[in-house]
């Protein structure tokens, strides 16, 4: 059922003149990387948009957190929308079929889903159900993902690709694959798969369908950059290519070889990129197809991207292409190389999983602290008999002006760091320090509140407003869940999910729970292109305060870590209906203690005994008594099964 609280109990302060939830869809630039799927309601929340039977259904994420305290999930979790998943394999098989019709391509499109974008059973299990409906198959790059795909795919007219080294136990799965009907290919990766291959496949006794990943000499935009064109670490070369053609040759099975294989990069920022390496790709399709192979696919990869800036360029975190765009220009390019030659259209293959999955989750937490920047109370005058540096700055807070602010930043400075000299010396005491330092900080302050209407800002004072960031404390490890952010610089789009009728006042970076410096974001997307502090709300007491990081359905779950044994977050799957009601339709608890102690060879119920014999030599030796060890020992007992994050009592 749709779990509604009243909206004004849930907007402390009411919406005014001076700011409303049309500005904060300006600020946290929703309308531009939401895609249409999110967007802000008037009561300032943030709302998923879905479509069922050609209308347009909105759900407020604030809605979805009451059900999930009524449930006892509790943050930090990541929300699925099935709805979203659904969407996103129609509109890209719908994209290429409008893209063949309208220039007369004599074929059709087939997607596969990489699985290591998101092994997910439930992700996987919803792609194979909704994506039958469009022939959508899987790519599979380990025995695993093999696996996963055969117990799922159910429509034979669907595609599995294998990607990846592949040892007998791989190429005798597929083989036998291929006898019960599943279109299987094996893509060769290295021209030493081949001679395995053939082996197993004479003993088997079935024909493999066979495909060559070949090396372009495109390069591509964006974070991938320098792993493409003659670099790749992927694909043959055109003399290795050449080979594997010789022995297929020789061994009568050139018949087998019907698709190439062409993985352009990830994340491809840049439609020419696109264009230029389908240009080239089919180069080499018309190039088999002349020494004689059958052919018939051609499987352009991954490379679709995700718009996590909403910039709409070429940035690494953006894209300059729309979807129709992207499908239009790949066929558009094959047709414009093969119609001169005669060659037959083929199917037309993508990899597509990042702009697949990426919109279907959002990773959901509340704020647990701030270390204000701002300074503490300031004394009117100078206290009788202080350091001496501190009446310098006193001077410089009293006198800043737009005249002369780099003047009052230099004396700041100096006699800051004069004052904690003294300080290393015993020349000055603890409350002195404290004192100049709050100076100091109010000092700072002042001048960023000039910088704004300063024509050229000193490239010393440019970083200064992010220095006097806040600092939230969010309930999440950054590890877990948002590891590319770590890993590569990745950009996420986040935003608190209420309260976005009132103006933020607060710029703030954050900060997970984990001990380590890393654990924290202090990149984000804004208006005026990536900032290094994100506007958010002071904290009310007694109050949650929630971010959204949005589109992290892609790889996030997969290459998380245990950083600190914080483990998998709680996962909600909801299913939006037509009448603006939802369905929790399947709720994962996250990884208590004791499952990601197992995680690391610790065995909980050994733990367990091991503290009961600590606290029974306690009991003997008179430090506690029997109630209080059978306390201890519950404390210990409840932790071992207790959520891995902060849970509010």
């Amino acid at each position: 059922m749709k779990q509604v609280m009243p909206k004004e109990s849930r907007c402390s302060v009411p919406m005014n003149d001076r700011w409303s939830s049309k500005k904060s869809a300006e600020l946290y630039g929703i309308n531009d990387w939401g895609a249409g799927y999110f967007r802000l309601s008037e009561q300032g929340e943030v709302e998923v948009t879905v479509d069922i039977d050609d209308d347009s259904v909105s759900v407020s994420l604030m809605d979805i957190v009451l059900g999930m305290q009524a449930r006892g999930l509790h943050m930090p979790a990541v929300l699925r929308i099935r709805n979203l998943l659904d969407q996103r394999i129609k509109i890209l098989n719908e994209s290429f079929t409008r893209a063949i019709t309208q220039t007369g391509y004599r074929n059709h499109y087939r997607g596969v889903f990489p699985i290591k974008v998101n092994q997910q059973c439930h992700v996987i299990e919803e792609i194979a159900e909704y994506g039958r409906h469009y022939h959508h198959g899987f790519e599979a790059g380990s025995k695993a993902e093999l696996i996963i795909a055969l117990s799922q795919v159910r429509d034979k007219d669907s595609l599995i690709v294998c990607n990846g080294y592949k040892d007998k136990e791989f190429i005798d799965l597929g083989l036998y694959a291929r006898q019960m009907g599943y279109a299987c290919f094996f893509v060769l990766e290295s021209v030493n798969e081949l001679p395995l291959i053939l082996e197993r496949s004479d003993i088997v006794g079935a024909d493999p369908l066979l495909g060559v990943r070949i090396r372009t000499s495109v390069m591509v935009d964006g974070h991938w950059r320098h792993d493409s064109g003659d670099r790749s670490i992927f694909g043959l070369c055109t003399d290795t290519l050449l080979t594997v053609i010789d022995s297929l040759r020789e061994a009568s099975k050139l018949h087998c070889l019907q698709l190439l294989h062409c993985h352009l990069g990830s994340q491809i920022p840049n439609i020419r990129n696109v264009r230029s390496g389908v240009l080239d790709a089919c180069r080499f399709y018309a190039g088999l197809v002349r020494e004689g192979a059958p052919m018939g696919y051609l499987d352009l990869g991954g490379g679709l991207a995700v718009d996590y800036e909403g910039a709409r360029t070429n940035s690494t975190h953006s894209m300059n292409y729309q979807l129709d765009e992207y499908c239009v220009n790949i066929v558009e390019s094959i047709c414009e190389t093969l119609d001169p030659m005669y060659i037959d259209h083929p199917v037309i293959i993508t990899e597509s999983g990042r702009a697949t999955v990426a919109y279907s989750s959002v990773l959901l937490f509340n704020i647990l602290d701030v270390r204000d920047s701002h300074p503490g109370p300031l004394l009117s005058s100078l206290p009788p008999g202080g350091n001496e540096n501190l009446a310098g700055l006193k001077w410089a807070l009293d006198n800043v002006t737009q005249d002369n602010f780099q003047e009052c930043y230099n004396d700041a400075l100096f006699y800051r760091d004069a004052l904690r000299e003294d300080f290393q010396h015993g020349q000055a005491s603890l409350r002195e320090r404290g004192l100049g330092e709050n100076w100091f900080l109010a000092v700072l302050q002042n001048i960023a509140a000039l910088l704004p209407q300063v024509n050229r800002v000193p490239p010393e004072l440019e970083s200064l407003p992010t220095l006097l960031s806040d600092i939230y404390y969010g309930n999440f490890s950054l590890f877990q869940s948002l590891p590319d952010v770590w890993a590569i610089d990745q950009i996420f789009p986040i935003m608190p999910i209420h309260r976005l009728t009132e103006k933020p006042t607060r710029s703030a970076v954050l900060a997970d729970l984990t001990c380590d410096c890393d654990g924290k974001i202090d990149k984000f997307t804004g208006p005026k292109g990536l900032t290094r502090s994100l506007p958010l709300h002071p904290l009310h007491p007694g109050e949650d305060y929630y971010l959204g990081a949005f589109l992290v359905g892609a790889y996030q779950e997969t290459l998380g870590d245990l950083h600190n044994l914080f483990g998998d977050t709680n996962v909600i799957n909801v299913a939006i209906k037509g009448d603006g009601s939802f369905d929790f339709v399947r709720e994962f608890h996250g990884d208590r203690v004791a499952d990601v102690l197992r995680y690391v060879e610790h065995e909980p119920r050994q733990m367990q005994e091991r503290f009961r014999q600590v606290a029974e030599s306690a009991v003997r030796q008179g430090k506690i008594n029997v109630t209080q060890r059978q306390a201890i020992l519950r404390a210990f007992s409840n932790s071992l099964n207790a959520y891995t994050y902060f849970k509010r009592s």
